[in-house]
């Protein structure tokens, strides 16, 4: 028997009472101003927003804080402190309200009007509710209670509806340190990740600029970058697009459909059967790569797709070469309207370096064990990470499934 089957048995054998949520915490909104307050300076107001909290984490970020000017009024409870939570109360998407982090200590940050703070009160741990806020209890709770609100807000009407398990404290204890061993170790695990994604950009812009001085660490990587020679992209490869429509995808079909983004779309025929580099010719993702392809696939019609059929250059490289330089390239060159847009007579023009070819397979080894390790989906680091989130997730919905009892 584990220590919560003890504690359980010790403490709530026959269940636990549910309290509606003003019952066991309060809910601060947050603070309101005009745009023209917005300061760049210092000497302002931190502030926090939804974008503060990252959605499928449910940590918090300080990308992008804004700046507030002192003359905005906070009031008392309006700063954030050790134990709060902070979820994003008010968005116009419904996927945003609801999203939370947990503040684990005093903080000189305020949060903004569409957000707001909840504290406990009373004999409700603050990790145990960060947890319960977090479950598909609460979430699936917010989305039938959204579907009937014309407006996406949380307001007291709709979280007074929340009812809240409070078992006995040494319960909640025991809980909150099972959960947050698994949340400790996903943070962990992405801390990695993120170490060996850094690890490999570096490596991948060092070894594919052949501008940059030598380090004494790498000479043996590239000491034939004095034989490189400067082509155009037109020189070595083949450049088209596909006939598709993004219509014309379907979830489920014999080939892989490459649109203009990450999203893989399937079809019944195909187009191309080569290896061939895919990047997005408009839109959001114009000028980065996307795909690389190997064997039977269709292709947007504004999509391009670019076959190396020059024997001396490595697809492979020269698909870590565009990942790592086409950004540049195209924002000095693409053609900047309501939607930024790639011409072909850009991808014709783009200069490219082609090391000797056994140079070029020295760097796609090392660049692929880089990529195995970040992005693959089935051994790598994030596959870890995500069968430790559906871990939690798991031991989250099942801990906090506690039966009812009426007092």
């Amino acid at each position: 028997m584990s220590k919560l089957d003890r504690l359980i048995k010790e403490f709530c054998p026959d269940g636990v009472e549910y309290k509606a949520f003003f019952e066991i915490a309060d809910f601060i909104r947050g603070v309101t101003y005009s745009k023209e307050l917005e300061v760049n300076s210092d000497n302002g107001t931190k502030l926090l927003r939804a974008n503060n909290i990252t959605l499928d984490t449910n940590k918090l970020n300080f990308d992008d804080v804004k700046i507030i000017d002192r003359s905005v009024k906070i009031k008392s409870n309006q700063w954030l402190k050790q134990g709060d939570i902070l979820i994003c109360a008010g968005s116009g998407s419904k996927d945003h309200i609801g999203k939370t982090t947990y503040i684990f200590t005093d903080m000189d940050y305020t949060f903004g009007g569409f957000m707001a703070v909840i504290r406990t009160k009373g004999k409700l741990h603050s990790r145990l509710l960060f947890h319960v806020l977090t479950s598909d209890r609460f979430l699936n709770y917010l989305k039938t209670a959204l579907n009937v609100s014309t407006i996406n807000n949380l307001n007291t009407g709709i979280m007074k509806g929340f009812m809240i398990p409070l078992p006995p404290l040494p319960v909640q204890e025991e809980i909150v340190r099972i959960l947050d061993s698994f949340t400790m170790l996903q943070t962990e695990l992405q801390t990695e990740l993120q170490a060996r994604i850094a690890q490999y950009e570096f490596y991948r812009d060092f070894l594919l600029n052949s501008d940059k001085p030598l380090d004494s660490g790498l000479e043996n990587l590239t000491d034939n970058r004095q034989q490189i020679r400067w082509t155009t992209l037109n020189e070595i490869a083949e450049i088209g697009t596909g006939s598709s429509n993004t219509n014309e995808g379907l979830s489920e079909g014999a080939y892989p459909f490459f649109v203009r983004s990450l999203e893989v779309r399937y079809k019944d025929e195909y187009e191309f059967d080569e290896t061939a580099i895919i990047t997005s010719g408009d839109g959001v993702g114009v000028g980065k790569i996307f795909h690389f392809v190997q064997g039977k696939y269709a292709l947007h019609q504004r999509a391009y797709r670019i076959k190396i059929i020059d024997n001396t250059v490595d697809a492979r490289f020269f698909y870590y070469y565009m990942k790592s330089n086409f950004c540049d390239y195209i924002r000095m060159t693409a053609v900047h309207a309501s939607v930024t847009s790639i011409r072909k007579p850009m991808l014709d023009k783009y200069p490219v370096p082609v090391p000797p070819l056994a140079e070029q397979k020295r760097i796609v080894a090392i660049l692929d064990k880089f990529s195995e390790l970040t992005s693959d989906l089935t051994d790598g680091l994030p596959a870890e990470i995500e069968a430790r989130r559906k871990q939690y997730e798991y031991y989250r919905n099942k801990l906090l499934d506690f039966k009812e009892i009426v007092p």
